[in-house]
């Protein structure tokens, strides 16, 4: 299942957004135009999704309150509206769902937030229309959606669940290597890679055995003087660990772990490893960074080929956020969403015609689009002189 369709209505930055997706969504904009936020629409999905201890009420409160998930721009209107379009292949056969929610803060003074639309669609045919009658007998149900309800959702479980299931990385390094030092504490759905040896060590030997071939196979080309990977547990304390082996002045080399790792390599092991983690919906905020150029520039391969290495072939989809010059430059310019800042809040937008003209042409998507999430020159902001 796959993400074909996002619609926000009042959503943080964005007033309106109306966006198609393919399998690989590059979203790029300047500073504080709402990347971070247009992937945190997803993020919302999942906790509402969540069956234990996710939900409405939740998914907001974790936001900051209503407050600072609606955008400021909706200054007469207080509903925001997240909706999806997905599209799932059974046993050779189509199926097209629609999930679409509207919400609003309760009575001035109180906290809540109630449900004002909430429809479920397959195929065109209506699953789910709220409100219903059960909600204009019961006010209190609107503080809650039927996603979150296994009672109410059996109809649509599946989207359910493939909202529960989506992953968000952005790693940061000094918690992977430091974790003990810093906190013992890792983060629910660890977004920021802390838990990433946890995870390694809790894979199915064979699983993890293949994943780290297909990781080392993709260090060999990206890290000076790498030649081998491999899973350890310390033999005193049991914690888990990865080793890499380089070649050295000693005629055996020199095994390293984490710890010792630089920041670069440890991100693409974190993102290698994210990759091959299940077929569910994979978000992504700024891989490009503390690595090389020459890598950058091969994430998008290195994203197809490991989705489409090994005996299952998957389709998986991929929605990243990046600064990276090198990154877009490869990529087809018709996967690129450009966020725009205006008066009436961002907008997001794909390649125009005439964009992609210029493309058809021999100029690649960095040199089109990225020019336009670039802020005015110092001297046009009046910073000198």
């Amino acid at each position: 299942m796959r993400v074909t369709r996002l619609k926000l209505v009042n959503w943080r930055n964005f007033r309106e957004v109306d966006l198609e997706l393919d399998a690989r969504a590059y979203v790029i904009g300047a500073n504080a135009s709402g990347k971070s936020n247009l992937l945190d629409a997803f993020r919302f999905l999942r906790t509402l999704a969540k069956p234990d201890g996710g939900g409405l009420q939740r998914a907001v409160k974790e936001r900051g309150g209503m407050s600072k998930v609606r955008s400021l721009h909706a200054t007469k209107d207080p509903e925001i509206s997240v909706g999806i379009e997905l599209l799932e292949a059974r046993d050779g056969v189509e199926i097209r769902w629609e999930y679409d929610l509207a919400f609003k803060a309760a009575a001035k003074g109180s906290h809540r937030v109630l449900v004002t639309r909430e429809v479920v669609r397959k195929n065109g045919e209506e699953l789910l229309g709220r409100p219903n009658d059960e909600d204009r007998r019961d006010a209190e149900r609107s503080t809650q959606t039927y996603l979150e309800q296994i009672n109410n959702n059996a109809g649509f479980r599946e989207v359910a669940e493939f909202f529960s299931q989506t992953i968000y990385l952005h790693l940061v390094p000094q918690l992977l290597k430091f974790g003990d030092e810093i906190s013992g504490r890792i983060l629910e759905d660890d977004p920021f890679g802390q838990g990433l040896l946890q995870r390694i060590a809790t894979a199915p030997q064979k699983t993890r055995d293949a994943r780290l071939r297909r990781i080392a196979k993709a260090l060999t080309h990206a890290v000076p003087h790498f030649t081998e990977l491999r899973f350890e547990k310390d033999p005193a304390s049991g914690a888990p660990h990865i080793e890499a082996k380089f070649e050295h002045w000693r005629a055996k080399g020199a095994w390293q772990r984490e710890e010792q790792f630089s920041d670069g390599t440890l991100r693409l092991i974190g993102l290698l490893w994210a990759l091959q983690e299940g077929d569910d919906l994979l978000l992504l905020e700024e891989p490009e960074l503390s690595l090389n150029d020459e890598i950058v520039q091969h994430i998008p391969l290195m994203i197809d080929r490991v989705l489409t290495s090994g005996k299952k072939k998957a389709d998986r989809q991929v929605i990243l956020s990046t600064h990276s010059e090198k990154l877009i430059a490869g990529v087809d310019g018709t996967s690129v969403i450009l966020l725009e800042p205006g008066p009436q809040g961002t907008t997001a937008r794909r390649a125009t015609p005439e964009e992609r003209s210029e493309m058809e042409q021999g100029l690649n998507p960095a040199e089109v689009l990225l020019p336009k999430t670039r802020p005015p020159a110092a001297h046009q902001l009046g910073l000198f002189g």
